[in-house]
């Protein structure tokens, strides 16, 4: 998992030449959930590659919009495909801020991909029931004497799937990598997962 997460934050931003395309959305807006944002980006993947695979899904940041409450004014998604031998970065934001956040669905570059490992395996759409703003719930009962300590913390999400899961499963996480707050959260069930 750590290695998709890794090659979904160091993607690179869309630019106007090559294969990266932006579609545009309608009116900007609020935050939104995972789920909603996954939906649109799995529409763009789809007519790159049919038998493309979900390896990940993470927030990201929009500056002058704040996510809250398990939702994001950005996600980017990571598709492997098989026969391609690539993966892809597709990000959705709900708004614009040049030069590299565009509102709507923007596709980058495909990138070589040798298909699943243990720490980053595919998972069916079929296994991401529960969406990030459930999962925050059920993180902040878990989290909420840390979160009470320290209430200006951000929290960010990352749905992957790892041999260590039974399926897919959310890393909610509060404050930084060194000094933070994780709770992992079961995406088909919504249990938190004892690690």
């Amino acid at each position: 998992m750590v290695a998709v997460l890794f090659m979904t934050a160091c993607s690179q931003a869309p630019n106007s030449s090559g294969d990266n395309q932006a579609t545009q959305a309608s009116t900007p807006r609020g935050p939104v959930s995972g789920k909603t944002a996954f939906w649109e980006m799995y529409k763009s993947a789809h007519s790159w590659a049919g038998d493309l695979v979900p390896l990940a899904l993470q927030s990201k940041m929009v500056p002058g919009i704040k996510n809250n409450a398990g939702k994001a004014a950005m996600w980017s998604a990571t598709f492997g495909s098989a026969s391609r031998h690539e993966a892809r970065t597709l990000s959705y934001s709900v708004a614009s801020h040049p030069p590299d956040i565009y509102q709507g669905v923007t596709v980058g570059r495909a990138l070589p991909w040798a298909g699943p490992t243990r720490e980053a395996l595919p998972f069916q759409t079929s296994e991401f029931a529960v969406d990030s703003d459930a999962a925050y719930k059920t993180a902040l009962s878990a989290a909420a004497a840390w979160v009470k300590k320290h209430p200006d913390q951000e929290v960010s999400f990352a749905l992957g799937n790892a041999s260590r899961f039974s399926g897919p499963a959310w890393y909610v996480h509060w404050g930084s990598e060194k000094s933070g707050y994780a709770v992992f959260v079961n995406a088909a069930t919504g249990s938190v997962i004892k690690n």
